[in-house]
């Protein structure tokens, strides 16, 4: 318990830096939002308005201190600001909309090849000095292919050369986005091609990680104990070695869950998939400070939480960590 109140503290502290530094970084750039929406509307927008719209963007003449507590308060209400290329459409909303695409599709990828390339790199490690190994070679060809050039090569094959998956989009546009069997089929169609990529992408590191440390592992003293006492094969694999040689990859694990918030952002720009990653894009594009500050400050939330969930697997998973508690 000391140990999980301590972690808590840690990451309170780096919550609140994270939230310090996105409150601080829009303001210390040059430039600001009212004037890029002002020069942008061409006459639509009346300069006279700055005041009233630098308040809907939480802008003002007050000092910065003033400003940073406007913001907090503003946060414990759920109000991220408005949009400045989809003004004046709220920040969370444009969140709400793209983050469930992006757990569906990352998300569930990131956990599907972690399961798979853990569970093949423990075989692996204990087949090794066999036939298995001539897999090795592939997988570091594989773990060194970017996943941005990983999805092209797929998009050339397998939507232009045999079009057997479209390139792009989260659905079919002449079906109307509801809860019905025929939506929920072309999104998990359009979804197909991208979850390969990405599961493709991430495999092969998964099972090298969990190769290289597995056979690490199965060299200790007391792995060798274990075979030593006559336990059988699979508990001597499964309760000594991988319990303990997975504890880097629950660390990655954990970076790679937190990332998924943010999404894998060239695989949905390659593929147009309407997520978290393509809103960033499309932000960063359009110099949309509100949103760049709210997706930025998911993606840093999202990131402290992983790890944290990371810290509490790690006392369940090695009870050294309870001892230096």
């Amino acid at each position: 318990m000391k140990f999980l109140l301590r972690k808590l503290g840690l990451y309170a502290f780096i919550a609140w830096a994270a939230l310090t530094l996105n409150f601080l970084i829009p303001r210390l750039m040059p430039g600001d939002p009212v004037s890029i929406l002002i020069a942008g509307s061409e006459g639509q927008i009346d300069a006279d308005a700055r005041d009233a719209i630098a308040a809907q963007f939480g802008i003002s003449d007050d000092p910065l201190f003033i400003q940073y507590v406007h913001y907090l308060l503003d946060l414990l209400h759920l109000d991220l600001g408005v949009s400045l290329s989809q003004y004046p459409v709220p920040v969370l909303d444009i969140i709400s909309q793209s983050l469930p695409w992006t757990v569906g599709l990352v998300g569930v990828s990131t956990v599907i090849g972690f399961v798979l390339g853990t569970g093949l790199g423990v075989v692996l490690a204990w087949r090794r000095g066999t036939w298995s190994d001539h897999v090795l070679p592939g997988l570091t060809f594989l773990n060194a292919i970017p996943y941005f050039w990983m999805a092209l090569i797929l998009v050339m094959l397998l939507s232009v050369t045999v079009n057997i998956f479209p390139a792009g989009g989260g659905y079919d546009r002449a079906i109307f986005p509801e809860p019905t069997a025929q939506f929920a089929a072309s999104v998990l169609y359009h979804a197909a091609l991208p979850a390969l990529t990405i599961v493709i992408g991430a495999f092969a590191g998964w099972v090298l990680q969990m190769r290289n440390m597995t056979v690490t592992i199965m060299g200790e003293d007391y792995v060798s104990m274990a075979e030593a006492k006559g336990l059988p094969p699979r508990m001597v694999l499964f309760g000594y070695a991988a319990r303990n040689a997975i504890l880097p990859s629950v660390t990655g694990f954990a970076l790679a869950i937190g990332a998924v918030v943010g999404g894998s952002m060239l695989t949905e720009v390659i593929f147009n998939y309407p997520g978290l990653g393509y809103a960033l894009f499309q932000a960063v594009s359009a110099q949309d400070f509100p949103l760049m500050q709210g997706l930025f400050l998911i993606i840093s939330l999202a990131v402290i939480v992983a790890n944290l969930i990371a810290d509490i697997a790690y006392v369940f998973l090695d009870p050294r960590t309870r001892q230096g508690a």
